[in-house]
């Protein structure tokens, strides 16, 4: 259990680097410059998150636990009880909802991201994403099409339609590829 001071030092750090996101780029944003917009010590940034990929990664994370939550147990269609194309479709249109909305900060772990594939986000989108391939088209290699769908979301490409303002075009793309593969 954590403490509830380590608590509030976490949630101050997440919030001072959320907002730091918003008025610098992603090279501006030092652990020193977190530290001291979180009003905690240096030390306390590198020891809780260990460096920049670590505080990004748990920003991510920290941003994406809503949408875990709707993906286990939230109402249809993004949640179980809708068919796998029609969730599959929602789990996409969720995702750029998400990354529209946090463009910096989805960009600042694109850039710091070293072992993204091995990340307990990507992993448990992953997972997600071929069983739900598996059970809508069986004949398809789900492990694999999974990588080569959720890579789509880890592109330079993505990020320019984001930045651009292209939302809805980038869901409706990839809401077409997802109908596409499951034919």
């Amino acid at each position: 259990m954590e403490r509830a001071d380590a608590a509030r030092n976490r949630r101050a750090i997440l919030r001072a680097t959320e907002e730091l996101l918003t008025t610098h780029e992603l090279a501006e944003v030092s652990m020193d410059r977190v530290a001291a917009a979180a009003g905690v010590g240096k030390g306390t940034v590198f020891h809780r998150f260990g460096n920049r990929e670590g505080l990004m990664r748990a920003l991510v994370e920290s941003q994406i636990e809503s949408l875990s939550l709707a993906v286990a147990s939230g109402p249809p269609p993004l949640g179980p009880g809708a068919p796998p194309a029609a969730r599959l479709a929602a789990f996409f249109d969720a995702v750029v909802e998400l990354a529209s909305r946090n463009v910096k900060v989805m960009a600042a772990f694109e850039r710091a991201s070293t072992d993204r594939l091995n990340s307990p986000v990507y992993l448990s989108w992953h997972a997600h994403v071929s069983g739900l391939i598996a059970s809508a088209s069986p004949a398809l290699d789900a492990d694999l099409t999974a990588h080569l769908l959720l890579g789509s979301l880890h592109s330079d490409l993505m990020l320019r339609f984001l930045k651009t303002g292209e939302t809805d075009r980038l869901a409706a793309g990839l809401r077409s590829m997802v109908a596409t593969l499951l034919r």
